[in-house]
């Protein structure tokens, strides 16, 4: 059986392709997903894509994925900066010895002031950031190594 691995997508995602596309690009998320879960079978991963405005809900998915032992590779998006909760329940996934990638498409650390923090980022195995929707490519990547 495939290694299962989360892609989940935080708040303001379902809105690619149209939002700030001079800073997000024009790829809509469900032509984002559809790259990450091509990627995904080549590289023999079985991969789900989920996305959500709702930060109750992103907890909740991230503690179905420590429970089961998944992956996950997360845009925390807005929740990034100040979700103390995505944070702990990003804690919680490594510390059971599920492995995390925190991606970006653009680079947080280029832009204001306000984005160079992560509450995410503590617990990540690593980040990818700055590279569009190849960054959830790179991160899917780097787990199947």
């Amino acid at each position: 059986m495939s290694p299962r691995v989360l892609v989940l997508s935080g708040p303001n995602l379902a809105a690619l392709g149209s939002r700030e596309p001079e800073i997000y690009g024009t790829l809509t998320l469900v032509e984002l997903e559809s790259q990450v879960v091509g990627e995904g079978e080549r590289l023999g991963l079985d991969v789900t894509c989920r996305q959500t405005d709702d930060e109750a809900e992103l907890v909740g998915w991230l503690h179905e994925a420590a429970a089961a032992g998944w992956d996950v590779v997360l845009n925390p998006a807005a929740f990034t900066h100040y979700s103390y909760a995505v944070g702990d329940a990003c804690a919680h996934l490594v510390g059971v010895g599920s492995r995390l990638v925190e991606v970006h498409l653009s680079n947080p650390a280029a832009r204001e002031t306000f984005r160079h923090t992560s509450v995410v980022g503590r617990s990540a195995t690593g980040t990818i950031a700055g590279f569009g929707a190849g960054s959830y490519l790179l991160a899917l990547r780097a787990l199947a190594d």
